[in-house]
């Protein structure tokens, strides 16, 4: 070795005694970390000083320099296309585009060398190391070793360096990394050296971020359906429906996966939010899990605080989210919980995250949605004299409709059996699960089963589009409680989702219930039970009375700004008896998470109904009554309470009613083209009996770095556009 310097030959032996670990490690809990300090151990490529490169002399006598890395070619619209990875921002930008692939899969890499690789003289192996860990290992695999072979396997076992072609000073490699690689953001060295003696070592700035691969038959979160894939892990735009069992309306939702900083953002919920340990960022099921409590923020000041009243001071109403976009990018911005979420908030950012890590997801929703905080399987109300809904005894809630998320994967942590497929996990934080507010994932197919003890929170899940609503009537502490009404059917209806490349509604309520009242039904309610105790044992029926039918109708497609009436039709079917009967309405401004909120109007009739006859009694209600007491989903709750005097028969009722948003009218001049302006127009009509004033669009979209806003210079008169 020839340099001037006097202490290299010493150097030299130290340095090549560590190389050896990297290109061969000697054991598997070998730490492979002391050689990830090439400044101390390996010398840079020389800039403009070759006195100080590394030479020897190869056989017969000649000299022959260590081979140096000049430039990595990371390949990006190659790698990009090949791995579905082209949209992401990273790849694209201008300044320091980063390379995303997906894992189990062949990415490729152009090293532009010094001279003419030589595989009879040279070795070159590849380092990875994952950014994140602070002490990398190769036993936990977070540091990784792998030589460059003229042949090897490619199949997503392990990690494989294979030289794919060499001309001139120019080798193309592909890098195969293995199905259950860690998910994050890796660092890649690249040492050289002669087989016989010298070796230098190469850093690259550019990272490579590692993503789950729904595209390999061997990864967990395989999925065999192009167009699945296509519409669960790469459309950026979605559905999510909200409204009521009979007025389901669909909010449209930007998921923004591949924009600025949303995929770096979710990979910090894993690893900080969720503290998900590193070596666990292989497994879905794991992260997941963590992603479902990372973008709530009670525990761990995650991504979105949530709010179920009706006051927002200091946030966004959760109604002007129209995609995550924004809540993602002011979170990794400032650390901090964004204000204010609900229910499909809280599940849209969370399918936006997933899919920008790589697992195949889909936003859920589920009308008469119910909420267990019992485990007993059932929603409990308690009603007094006055037909009203005792909020300080009722713990339990069933939600006009709860939205929540579903991930495609396998469980083997449930095997044997067959749970894998679709998962749900919830990061609307309703229940504490292991000490943290957050939900599965669920196995659906153990839900659709009724097995509620399987991981993680099946009866939960089992109860909110299973469980039975039981309506008692409470007449003081020291008296039994009186069951007016046993709904099996009310709870877990019409369980809607997009459909794979349409803009419609899917109904999946099969995946998660067998039919009402089938023997798969009766099965597998009975295998819950099993598995669960009603905390209601003492109470008395209501009498078996057949002689008065009452139907309790709404109409349901009222728009806000219009009068509305709830009616009730007593029908006496006695041939020979007149009952007289005390029936209470009520009219309630509900949350869509079934709190009362204000009172529009309660009326007490008393009505003799004849026999073989029929009565109607009815409430109307105004615009000017409900106007002021509306909150965002504009819900209501009719209640009736009915008694028949001279018997012992109670009738209960109730039911949501919404009022109708006006629908706002989008159309696109001409033929958008990709990369030219567009012209198109919005409008909505006004419903209601006043002006609209300090009236605005918010539009957001794909590439939209932040929403526009169009703000209205006048106001909006009565039922004009």
């Amino acid at each position: 070795v020839t340099t001037s310097q006097p202490d290299m030959t010493t150097m030299c032996s130290r340095m090549l005694r560590r190389l050896r670990a990297a290109f061969k490690p000697e054991e598997r809990d070998t730490s492979l970390r002391h050689i990830r300090k090439p400044s101390m151990y390996l010398p840079k490529p020389p800039e403009a000083r070759p006195a100080l490169a590394l030479i020897t002399e190869a056989p017969g006598g000649a000299v022959t320099d260590v081979l140096t890395v000049r430039e990595v070619d990371m390949c990006q619209t190659t790698n990009g296309s090949d791995h579905h990875t082209d949209r992401y921002e990273l790849m694209s930008r201008k300044v320091n585009p980063q390379l995303v692939v997906r894992r189990g899969q062949p990415f490729q890499l152009d090293l532009v060398l010094s001279r003419a690789y030589n595989p009879a003289n040279d070795a070159i192996s590849f380092v990875f190391t994952l950014a994140e860990s602070e002490k990398p290992s190769y036993g936990h695999g977070t540091l990784i070793a792998v030589p460059l072979l003229a042949k090897g396997s490619q199949n997503g076992e392990a990690w494989s360096a294979v030289l794919q072609r060499s001309s001139e000073n120019v080798i193309s490699v592909n890098i195969t990394t293995p199905a259950h690689c860690i998910v994050g953001v890796w660092k890649m060295d690249i040492d050289t050296k002669l087989k016989d003696d010298g070796a230098l070592s190469y850093s690259h700035r550019t990272k490579i971020y590692i993503l789950f691969n729904a595209w390999c038959k061997k990864d967990q979160v395989y999925m065999k359906e192009e167009d699945r894939r296509r519409e669960f892990i790469e459309m950026d735009t979605g559905l999510i429906w909200r409204g009521s069992y009979n007025r389901m309306r669909p909010c449209i939702w930007n998921y923004a996966q591949f924009e600025k900083d949303i995929l770096d953002c979710a990979l910090f919920l894993v690893t900080k939010t969720g503290r998900v340990p590193l070596a666990s960022c292989s497994d879905p099921v794991k992260v997941t899990r963590a992603l479902s409590a990372a973008v709530n923020s009670p525990d761990d000041n995650g991504a979105l605080m949530g709010n179920w009243s009706a006051e927002f001071d200091g946030g966004t109403p959760p109604t002007k989210w129209v995609g995550s976009f924004m809540i993602l990018t002011r979170f990794y911005n400032t650390k901090k919980p964004v204000k204010y979420g609900q229910c499909w908030v809280f599940a849209g950012v969370l399918t936006s995250v997933c899919r920008a890590l790589g697992i195949p997801a889909r936003t859920i929703t589920t009308y008469a949605s119910a909420h267990d905080t019992q485990n007993s399987l059932t929603v409990d109300y308690f009603v007094d004299d006055k037909g009203e809904i005792m909020e300080e005894l009722t713990s339990d809630s069933i939600w006009n409709f709860h939205v929540w998320n579903e991930v495609w994967m396998k469980r083997a942590d449930l095997e044997p059996g067959d749970y894998d497929g679709w998962n749900v996990i919830d990061a609307t934080p309703q229940e504490m699960s292991d000490d943290v507010f957050r939900c599965g994932p669920t196995s659906v197919k153990a839900v659709k089963r009724g097995e509620v003890l399987k991981p993680y929170d099946s009866a939960f899940v089992y109860a909110e589009v299973n469980a039975d609503k039981v309506f008692w009537k409470y007449t003081g502490p020291t008296q039994p409680l009186k069951l007016l009404r046993k709904d099996t059917l009310a709870i877990g209806q019409h369980v809607s989702t997009k459909a794979v490349g349409q803009w419609t509604r899917e109904d999946i309520t099969q995946q998660y219930k067998f039919a009402e009242k089938s023997e798969e039904e009766r099965t597998a309610m009975l295998q819950a039970l099993k598995q669960s105790e009603s905390l209601f044992s003492r109470y008395y029926l209501n009498e078996e009375f057949n002689d008065v039918k009452f139907d309790f109708k709404l109409r349901d497609d009222i728009v806000i700004g219009s009068p509305f009436s709830a009616v009730v039709v007593l029908s006496n079917r006695s041939k020979d008896k007149d009952y007289t009967v005390t029936v209470i309405l009520r009219v309630d401004t509900v949350l869509y998470t079934g709190k009362v909120q204000d009172s529009v109007r309660k009326e007490k009739f008393d009505v003799v109904v004849k026999k073989k006859s029929q009565e109607e009694v009815k409430v109307d209600v105004s615009y000017d009554e409900y106007s002021n007491k509306l909150v965002d989903q504009c819900a209501f709750n009719i209640a009736c309470l009915a008694t028949v005097k001279d018997t012992n028969y109670e009738y209960f009722a109730q039911d949501d009613f919404r009022v109708r948003k006006p629908d706002i009218k989008f159309k696109i001049e001409g033929t958008p083209a990709e990369g030219q302006e567009f012209t198109a127009t919005a409008s909505v009509m006004n419903p209601l009996p006043v002006p609209l004033k300090r009236c605005r669009f918010v539009i957001e979209g794909p590439s939209l770095e932040t929403p526009v806003k169009i703000k209205l210079q006048h106001d909006v008169d009565p039922s004009t556009e």
